[in-house]
C-alpha cells in the first residue's frame, strides 16, 4: 500500500483491551495445541494493528511536527502507550506461562519470548504515570529541536539545513555556522537543562519502583542486552580508550596537516579537506536514482525492494521546516514494509541514509516472514549490525554519487567509522555516570559530560565556545533524550560491520553477502550472539577481537595519501 494513502484511526482502547483479555483467557484456558495457536495468532494480529497504527501516527507527526492533528495523535499515544503496553503484558504472560511453547514459536522465536520474560518484570502499574510523563518529556524535546529557525545569511534555516554551511571549505563560513548552530542550543540551555533533569528524575523512579538500584541496571532488561552485562561493557569501553582512542588521534593529526592548521578548532573538525569535503553531486531525485541502480547491481532482492519503496512513497528525504531532526527506519506490520525517514541538506550524509536506513530496510524486509511484527528488527545492537555494515557493502558504487570525489568519500567515510568508535562510546559513559549519580545538578552532569569528551574525544577544543567547555554538547544527541542507552549498540553493531567491511573491500570474500543475507532474513529469530555466528563474525566482547580489525583500518588509511585526495 502507498504509505500516503495508509488509512490512519485511532484505535479504540476500551475495544482492544477487551479483546486482548478475551484471547489472552483463551490462550490461559488452551487445553491442546491448536487452540493455544489460534488465541495467540488472533491477539498477534491484534497487536499488530494497532501498533501499526500508532507507528503511521509517529512517523507522520514527526514528518511535521506543526501538523495539529498528528500533534493531538502524538499525545494520545504519549498518554495512552503504556496503558497498551501494560494491557499487553497481560498477554504476554499467558504466552510465556503457556505449555504450548512449541507451537507458539510458529508466532513467538526464542529471543520474542526471552523479551517478553524482560518486558514482564517491568509489569508495575504504578509505573504507567511515571512513563506518561516521560513520553510527555520526548515529545517536548523533540519539538524543542524542531523548532530552530536560525537565521544565516539571510536565510531562516533548520539545524539540518546549517550542516552544508558547517562543512564549508571556508574556515569563516563554518564557524560562523558552527556559532549559529550551538547558539540555538544555549540560548534555550535552560530548557534543555530543565528537560534532561525531569527525565533523569522520572526514569530513577521508574528504576527504584520496579526493584532496580538505578536506572542504568534497568537498561539491561528493557534493552534486551541478551549475553553480555555492566562488566563486560565496562572492559569493552576501556579497550576502546586505550586502542581506538590513540588511532583516532593520528587521524585528527592528519586532518589538521591536510587543513592547513597548526590545530583543530571545534568547528574545523566536520572538514576533512582544505578543498571540503566530497558532496553527492545531483539532485535528490537524482540521488534516489543513483541508488536505485546501485541496489539494483548488488541484488535483485536489494533492487526491487528499493523500487517498491520509492514506488509506495516509503520514503521522507528532504529537511524542511518544522521536521524532526535525524533519521530513522521503522518496519510496520500492517503495511509489511520499511519507512525511511532522513533530513536530506545537499552532504555525504544524504548518501550515509541511503545506505545505512536502506540497510535496515533490507533486513526487516527479508525478515517479515516473522509474525509477530516487532520481532522482525533483532535486539536494538543486532539491528544496527545491517545498516552500519551496507555503508560499507556500498563502496564499489560511491562514484555515482560522487564522481571523481569517491576516493576521498570513502576514506572520510572509514576515518569518520573509526572516530565515531571513542564517541558512541561515551555517549554509553556518560548514561552510565548521569543514571548512577540522578542526585546530579544540571551543571554536574554537564561537567562529567566534558570530563568524559576529554578522555575519549580529547581533539575537542572549546576554547573559543563557552557553553561547548561548560559541556552542552550532548544536548544534540536526542538518543540520550528519547532513547537513553540506546548508543552503545551502535559501538558494538560498528566493530561487527568493521569486519564485513574487510570481508568485502579487503578480502573479497565470496561467502560475506550469503552470510550477510542469511543474517538479515534471520532477523529477531536469533540473538545478538546466534546472529554472530550466523554471520561467521567474531564477537566484540572476545579478548583481542578488535585487533585484526584495526590494523587493517590502520593499514588501509595509511595506503592513502591523503595529502592527494585534498587536490
Amino acid at each position: 500500500m502507498d504509505f500516503k494513502e495508509a488509512p490512519y484511526t485511532r484505535p479504540d482502547f476500551d475495544q482492544i483491551k477487551t479483546s486482548l483479555a478475551t484471547y489472552t483467557t483463551a490462550l490461559k484456558g488452551a487445553d491442546d495445541p491448536d487452540t493455544a495457536l489460534a488465541a495467540a495468532t488472533a491477539a498477534n494480529q491484534l497487536i499488530n494493528d494497532y501498533t501499526s497504527q500508532a507507528m503511521l501516527a509517529q512517523i507522520r507527526h514527526s514528518i511535521d511536527t506543526n501538523d495539529e492533528f498528528y500533534n493531538k495523535e502524538d499525545d494520545y499515544w504519549n498518554t495512552n502507550g503504556p496503558l497498551y503496553e501494560n494491557e499487553e503484558r497481560k498477554y504476554k504472560a499467558a504466552v510465556v506461562a503457556s505449555p504450548y511453547q512449541e507451537v507458539l514459536g510458529q508466532i513467538y522465536p526464542k529471543p520474542d519470548i526471552m523479551s517478553m520474560q524482560n518486558d514482564l518484570k517491568m509489569a508495575n502499574e504504578a509505573i504507567i504515570p511515571l512513563q506518561q510523563k516521560n513520553n510527555a518529556l520526548v515529545s517536548e524535546y523533540a519539538k524543542l529541536v524542531a523548532s530552530a529557525q536560525i537565521d544565516f545569511q539571510g536565510e531562516t534555516l533548520t539545524l539540518a539545513q546549517l550542516g552544508p554551511y558547517r562543512e564549508s571549505a571556508d574556515r569563516a563560513t563554518r564557524k560562523a555556522a558552527t556559532e549559529a548552530y550551538w547558539g540555538f542550543f544555549a540560548d534555550h540551555e535552560a530548557d534543555f537543562d530543565r528537560i534532561y533533569d525531569d527525565m533523569v528524575k522520572v526514569r530513577t523512579e521508574i528504576a527504584h519502583t520496579l526493584g532496580y538500584p538505578d536506572y542504568s541496571a534497568l537498561s539491561y532488561v528493557y534493552m534486551n542486552r541478551f549475553g553480555y552485562d555492566e562488566p563486560m561493557v565496562a572492559q569493552y569501553r576501556k579497550t576502546v580508550l586505550e586502542k581506538v582512542v590513540p588511532l583516532t588521534q593520528k587521524q585528527y593529526t592528519k586532518q589538521a596537516k591536510r587543513l592547513g592548521l597548526a590545530k583543530l578548532a571545534y568547528y574545523d573538525l566536520p572538514v576533512a579537506f582544505k578543498s571540503g569535503n566530497a558532496k553527492p553531486t545531483g539532485t535528490p531525485d537524482e540521488l534516489v536514482a543513483t541508488a536505485q541502480q546501485m541496489y539494483n547491481d548488488l541484488s535483485p532482492e536489494t533492487g526491487d525492494l528499493f523500487a517498491l519503496m520509492v514506488k509506495n512513497h516509503l520514503f521522507d528525504l528532504l529537511a524542511k521546516k518544522g521536521k524532526q531532526s535525524g533519521g530513522y527506519c521503522e518496519y510496520i506490520p500492517s503495511l509489511q514494509a520499511p519507512f525511511i525517514f532522513a533530513n536530506f541538506n545537499g552532504t555525504s550524509g544524504d548518501v550515509d541514509v541511503l545506505t545505512h536506513e536502506f540497510g535496515h530496510a533490507f533486513q526487516t524486509y527479508s525478515s517479515r516472514w516473522i509474525k509477530d511484527g516487532l520481532s522482525t528488527f533483532p535486539t536494538f545492537e543486532a539491528a544496527e549490525i545491517f545498516s552500519m555494515s551496507m555503508e560499507f557493502i556500498t563502496y564499489p558504487w560511491m562514484k555515482g554519487f560522487f564522481g571523481a570525489a569517491e576516493e576521498k568519500y570513502k576514506y572520510n567515510h572509514l576515518e569518520a567509522a573509526l572516530e565515531f568508535l571513542p564517541y558512541g562510546i561515551l555517549v554509553d559513559h556518560f548514561q552510565h555516570e548521569i543514571y548512577t549519580h540522578p542526585e546530579w545538578t544540571p551543571a554536574e552532569r554537564k561537567a562529567c559530560w566534558r570530563d568524559l569528551e576529554k578522555q575519549y574525544n580529547p581533539e575537542r577544543d572549546y576554547s573559543e565556545n563557552e557553553a561547548l567547555e561548560r559541556g552542552i554538547y550532548f544536548f544534540r544527541q536526542g538518543h540520550i533524550f528519547e532513547s537513553p542507552f540506546y548508543y552503545l549498540d551502535y559501538t558494538i553493531a560498528q566493530v561487527l560491520a568493521y569486519q564485513f567491511w574487510k570481508r568485502f573491500n579487503v578480502d573479497h570474500d565470496p561467502q560475506a553477502w550469503t552470510d550477510y543475507t542469511t543474517m538479515a532474513k534471520a532477523g529477531g529469530s536469533q540473538t545478538l550472539m546466534e546472529l554472530i555466528q550466523t554471520g561467521h563474525l567474531a564477537s566484540p566482547f572476545e579478548p583481542g577481537a578488535l585487533d585484526d580489525t584495526l590494523t587493517a583500518i590502520s593499514q588501509a588509511l595509511d595506503g592513502v595519501d591523503d595529502q592527494a585526495l585534498d587536490k
